[in-house]
């Protein structure tokens, strides 16, 4: 305890920020937690929150609620790592907190649809975690996904800058879209995908919270 106390501090967390994380002890739970946080809908504009920022303005899309996961994980002994994930120009890259569990990989990840969210950790390596997001990665009846990263350790940025950041984490969302990705599929692949049928669009309209308008529906 007094370990994950002395991260805490160094990390710059305030006592009720340490509290609310210190409760978060295993990937199941704090899949849970980002989960039930409120969808950041974006409604003024861009934003890429911190942990802090996320914590206190009570909502969160997926790089926010990543930070809040790595961090969680951090405090657990664990190394805070993210994947990012890319889609073709149509649609929005998405970011996962990744972790293992007896050699094998699950990610915590959160979205207001059904799809991009918790994965088991039961994926041998990097892509099979990445491809078991493909079907479900959609832009409407598109399936959109192309790539993804090698994980990033957010050890590497100055928690300043994403923990603790009172301003938008726009350096380190910048850093993990330049991070190396690796292509899951081909130019030729790509233009055989079959579009999405109508029992699946229908389930597309299962949504955690309800979004102001059609194209934040889309989007989170």
């Amino acid at each position: 305890m007094s370990n994950r106390r002395d991260l805490a501090a160094r990390l710059g967390l305030n006592t009720g920020e340490r509290k609310t994380l210190a409760r978060l002890k295993t990937p199941e739970l704090i899949q849970d937690f980002v989960a039930a946080l409120p969808a950041n809908f974006e409604r003024k504009g861009g934003t890429c929150l911190s942990v802090r920022g996320a914590l206190h303005a009570r909502h969160g899309h997926c790089i926010e609620a990543a930070f809040i996961a790595a961090t969680a994980l951090w405090l657990n002994g664990e190394r805070p790592l993210v994947m990012d994930f890319q889609a073709s120009r149509e649609d929005d890259d998405h970011i996962v907190a990744l972790f293992k569990r007896d050699g094998c990989w699950g990610a915590i990840s959160k979205s207001n649809h059904v799809w991009l969210r918790w994965r088991d950790p039961i994926y041998r390596n990097l892509r099979e975690l990445a491809m078991s997001y493909f079907h479900e990665y959609t832009r409407f009846d598109r399936k959109t996904l192309r790539t993804y990263s090698r994980p990033v350790d957010l050890r590497r940025f100055d928690p300043a800058l994403w923990i603790t950041n009172e301003d938008d984490c726009w350096d380190v969302a910048g850093a993990l879209d330049d991070a190396p990705h690796y292509r899951l599929i081909t130019p030729a692949q790509a233009r055989r995908l079959r579009k999405r049928d109508a029992v699946e669009m229908r389930a597309n309209n299962l949504r955690q919270y309800k979004a102001p308008d059609r194209a934040s529906a889309e989007r989170y």
